[in-house]
């Protein structure tokens, strides 16, 4: 499974500035890599490591703007379609990736 985290967040004051930086760092930290600048992906186990993350997530977030988080399979991910630039090397999608805490 992966977990996708999408999320917009202000970025008009220093304290925008800090929140965002704060929510980046947590994400890197925890094993969610960089799809795009606002888009991250993680690779889990199963649905008890996905809860887990998702209640980690829930604890950081931002206190303004948009986070979204979608749950897809393996085989859902692999369809994706890169439509102008390249695919990413560093969005493994392999088990061989995968970091349990």
């Amino acid at each position: 499974m992966r977990l996708l985290i999408f999320f917009d967040l202000p970025m008009e004051t220093s304290k925008n500035r800090r929140d965002y930086a704060v929510f980046h760092k947590f994400l890197i930290k925890n094993g969610f890599i960089m799809m795009q600048k606002s888009v991250y992906s993680k690779l889990v186990l199963n649905g008890v490591i996905s809860l887990a993350e998702r209640a980690r997530v829930e604890k950081n977030l931002p206190p303004e703007g948009i986070v979204e988080l979608l749950e897809i399979t393996e085989n859902q991910f692999s369809k994706i379609e890169y439509l102008v630039g390249t695919k990413q090397s560093a969005v493994e999608e392999s088990m061989k990736r995968l970091i349990e805490v």
